[in-house]
């Protein structure tokens, strides 16, 4: 939905950073008729036989109840059939990872990427000037890949260049500002070039298949996604409108991922890659939306997605195929960004996230 300005700087005014700076029942036995005994004295009749206990209609009844008089059956003893021969496999039990701090004492950090060479790409900026493409390497080691990058956002690795957009500022996405950017640099740091412009507060950022990017944008006059084809970076068009106020951005197969961030209740929409504007499946977070503040997102080789919310300081994992969702670290606060490690020296099980505090923070999972 297409959010006022006057409701968005309420939002911001509210505290929401909107993603950018600023046992089954057992059987009831059933009782054993009373034996029956003739009373045998001569001077009085005989006794008439005993009724029958009558059985509580609401005990339910065994259906081979065994004839009067016949010995008691033997009950033989049966072995409990395992849960993983009863049931098929579940999703991952919801226990909470091992949260470890990676590094700490950058700017506000909203987003990061892997190189798939053993660097870490972190999109850093500074409350009172240029922000910058931080590195960071398995052993701690901090650098810069490019510098005088104003609010950068979504980073994404194509080739021998790395992408990623400028002006994500929540200020020019609430007064609808277009100076925001999508720029390419080599992977050295070198040949820096402008790709598209006009771009208001581009957030999030993901790489189609064909080369296309696209961009989400959380405010501005239309919140939503845009498509920036490949042969052509310079004419960027609108794709929807209709998602909320997109953040979060994965790209994964054949599906877009696209998460929310201030509206009135935490989703994850996912897209058919193929058809951008087709049928669009939701998936509901437990929360209130301006509350969780959902940010980016990744998602697995199971197609399990997991989501930053950066207001309520958690990364909780869904279930696509139930809706299910679980809490799997709690206690970060402001986190912003998740991706799996990737690369000599990252765990590729791990999550590794970002936030707004300048922390890197890897979460394990249970059993690694």
């Amino acid at each position: 939905m297409t959010l006022s300005r006057v409701a968005m700087v309420g939002a911001v005014l509210l505290g929401v950073v909107a993603g950018t700076p600023l046992a089954a029942a057992q059987s009831v036995p059933v009782p054993s008729p009373l034996p029956l005994s003739p009373v045998v004295s001569p001077p009085k009749p005989p006794v008439e036989p005993m009724p029958m206990p009558t059985v509580d209609p609401l005990v339910p009844l065994s259906a081979d109840l065994p004839a009067l008089g016949s010995p008691a059956p033997v009950v033989e003893s049966v072995t409990p059939t395992t849960s993983a021969e009863a049931t098929p496999v579940a999703a991952p039990a919801c226990v909470p990872w091992t949260i470890t701090t990676v590094a700490e004492g950058f700017g506000v950090l909203e987003n990061l990427a892997f190189d798939g060479d053993g660097t870490m790409l972190l999109s850093e900026s500074i409350p009172f000037g240029d922000g910058a493409i931080r590195t960071l390497t398995p052993s701690g080691a901090e650098g810069t890949l490019v510098s005088e990058v104003q609010s950068p956002g979504g980073i994404v690795v194509d080739g021998d260049r790395v992408v990623f957009t400028t002006g994500n500022n929540v200020m020019a996405g609430l007064w609808g500002s277009a100076n925001g950017t999508v720029d390419a640099v080599d992977r050295d740091g070198g040949n820096r070039t402008t790709l598209t412009e006009g771009l208001s507060m581009p957030n999030g950022l993901g790489l189609l298949d064909n080369g296309d990017l696209l961009v989400t944008h959380a405010f501005g006059d239309a919140p939503g996604l845009t498509r920036i084809p490949a042969s052509d970076p310079a004419a960027a068009a609108t794709v929807r409108t209709d998602i909320g106020s997109a953040n979060g951005l994965f790209i994964a197969s054949d599906k877009v991922y696209v998460g929310n961030t201030v509206d009135r209740s935490t989703e994850v929409h996912v897209l058919d890659a193929g058809d951008l504007t087709g049928e669009v499946t939701t998936l509901t977070l437990p929360g209130g939306g301006a509350a969780n503040a959902g940010d980016d997102l990744a998602v697995d080789a199971d197609g399990l997605v997991y989501i930053a919310l950066n207001g309520a300081g958690k990364v909780v994992r869904i279930d696509p195929s139930t809706g299910d969702s679980c809490e799997i670290a709690t206690d970060l606060p402001m986190t912003s960004s998740v991706r799996f490690g990737a690369g000599a020296g990252w765990d590729p099980t791990a999550l590794y996230t970002t936030s707004f505090d300048g922390t890197v923070h890897r979460l394990t999972p249970p059993g690694n």
